[in-house]
């Protein structure tokens, strides 16, 4: 991708998917895996070669490894600070699987607009986000699809110290909620309350930017959290909270958050850039499963600020939930993504409907 004057211009090679298809296991070591990444290092390799014919700039597109091999550079840009939802990208990237399939891969913070405009707008090739988010982009037409779910079922919810004694949605009554000011949000409150015979009137919603803990310590009673990073954060800090999970209240709120996500060209024009960037990415997060303890350790020496405590203890705790019941790592259901837009069109968090089809594939997971 190079840039010329306002506008960006792209210069992307088709290849073959015929003539760059695999299939991955989860045997890390083994000789087929290593001809596979030969396989896709050759491939992505020969596309950045005659991208260079097409007038773009080659230094843009590939970089030089230790061992002279031509890598294709592409960026992930984050949905949030780093955290155990990203494990498998770095272990990917520090272990060097990204560049066995030809990959020389940076991971960015996301701008103040969002992971989301970057990745549809090609300013990176892919990212983290969110189904509903997705969900809500592609009702206007923005061109960005999920490729793989991070993790299976949704770990969020809503949750409180347990002084405030919030024990159902009915309980929200008289409270005040800390959020960021998503419709969805007062949405998935008012129809867990509505089904409770609450009324979600008597909730005052707060636009929060402090964390969980100094927000509940301070001017409001609740919030929508994810339990891998806060809910274990709480249990190190010996906090006791009530947690809701979103789930438990309905099938349709058991949707992907977060997934990662590329755009509708890449998919089109670079597929086997698509394909190498999954199948690296999966041995991430597989190692990210098999090997918590090491993969926490991975993220601890790429990020010093983090806290290395809360990291180690959110490993184990999400480890076994990045694939749960699934077949395989990344694998997406066409139902949840059905389920969940009907869900947000029928509670008016959506101004009409989108194929949902079309918002995610697994086509470039591994067998």
């Amino acid at each position: 991708m190079t840039s010329s004057g306002k506008g960006t211009f792209f210069c992307y090679l088709s290849v073959s998917q015929s003539q760059t298809r695999m299939t991955v296991g989860h045997e890390r070591g083994t000789e087929r895996m290593k001809r596979n990444r030969i396989k896709w290092g050759t491939a992505i390799l020969a596309a950045t070669i005659l991208v260079t014919g097409c007038g773009g700039n080659a230094q843009q597109e590939s970089g030089e490894s230790g061992a002279g091999e031509d890598l294709t550079k592409v960026k992930v840009v984050l949905d949030w600070t780093p955290n155990t939802n990203h494990t498998g990208l770095y272990v990917a990237r520090d272990k060097g699987f990204y560049e066995e399939y030809g990959l020389e891969v940076e991971i960015i913070s996301p701008p103040e607009t969002g992971a989301d405009q970057l990745i549809a707008s090609g300013g990176a090739e892919f990212g983290v986000s969110y189904q509903e988010a997705i969900t809500q982009a592609r009702v206007q037409d923005v061109p960005i699809v999920s490729i793989a779910a991070v993790i299976q079922h949704n770990t969020s919810g809503f949750a409180a110290p347990v002084a405030k004694n919030i024990q159902s949605p009915a309980d929200f009554e008289g409270m005040r909620y800390g959020g960021w000011g998503n419709p969805v949000e007062e949405a998935v409150i008012a129809a867990l309350m509505q089904e409770a015979g609450a009324d979600v009137n008597k909730v005052e919603f707060i636009n929060s930017s402090a964390d969980f803990f100094t927000a509940t310590a301070q001017d409001i009673d609740f919030a929508w959290i994810y339990y891998a990073w806060t809910g274990v954060e709480a249990e190190l800090r010996g906090e006791e909270i009530d947690m809701l999970y979103v789930k438990d209240y309905s099938e349709a709120l058991d949707y992907y958050t977060p997934v990662l996500a590329t755009n509708e060209q890449m998919i089109a024009e670079r597929p086997e850039v698509v394909r190498a960037f999954i199948a690296a990415t999966s041995e991430g997060y597989r190692y990210a499963i098999d090997q918590p303890e090491e993969a926490a350790e991975l993220l601890i020496a790429a990020e010093p600020d983090l806290n290395e405590e809360l990291v180690r203890a959110s490993q184990i705790w999400l480890s076994p939930r990045y694939q749960e019941d699934a077949d395989r790592w990344g694998e997406q259901k066409p139902e949840v993504w059905l389920n969940y837009m009907e869900w947000m069109a029928d509670h008016g968090v959506l101004e009409g409907r989108i194929d949902t089809e079309a918002a995610f594939t697994n086509e470039f997971l591994p067998e």
